[in-house]
C-alpha cells in the first residue's frame, strides 16, 4: 500500500515538472517570437524564461493562499458577526471607524 502511494507521488511530481517545463517552453517561445520583433529586445533561453516567470509571480501574483480562501474567511467573519450582540456590533463599528474613518456614500453632483 505504501509503495503505491510513493509511486503515485513520484508520478505526480514528474507530471507537474513536465507541465511546468512545457509551460516555460511555451512562454520562452512566445517571448522569442514577439519581444525581439516588437520591442527590439534580445531572445531569452530556458532558464531566463523560468526566472521571468518566477519574478512575475512574485511581483504580480503574490503568495496568496489557495482558491476559495477569501470565501472561507468571509464565511467565518459572517458567522462571528451573527453571534455578536447589538452592543458588540456597535463597538466593532466604532472601532473600525476609528481605524479607517467614517463611511459615507459618494455624493452625486448635480450639474446645471
Amino acid at each position: 500500500m505504501r509503495r503505491n502511494r510513493i509511486a503515485r507521488g513520484l508520478k505526480f511530481a514528474l507530471l507537474a515538472a513536465a507541465a511546468a517545463a512545457g509551460f516555460n517552453f511555451l512562454f520562452m517561445t512566445l517571448w522569442n517570437q514577439v519581444a525581439p520583433a516588437v520591442f527590439g529586445w534580445h531572445a531569452i533561453d530556458f532558464w531566463q524564461s523560468l526566472g521571468l516567470l518566477v519574478l512575475s509571480r512574485i511581483l504580480f501574483g503574490g503568495f496568496r493562499r489557495g482558491p476559495g480562501y477569501s470565501m472561507r474567511w468571509r464565511r467565518r467573519m459572517f458567522e462571528r458577526w451573527e453571534r455578536m450582540t447589538p452592543e458588540e456590533r456597535e463597538k466593532f463599528r466604532r472601532g473600525m471607524q476609528n481605524r479607517c474613518g467614517p463611511f459615507r456614500p459618494p455624493e452625486t453632483e448635480v450639474k446645471v
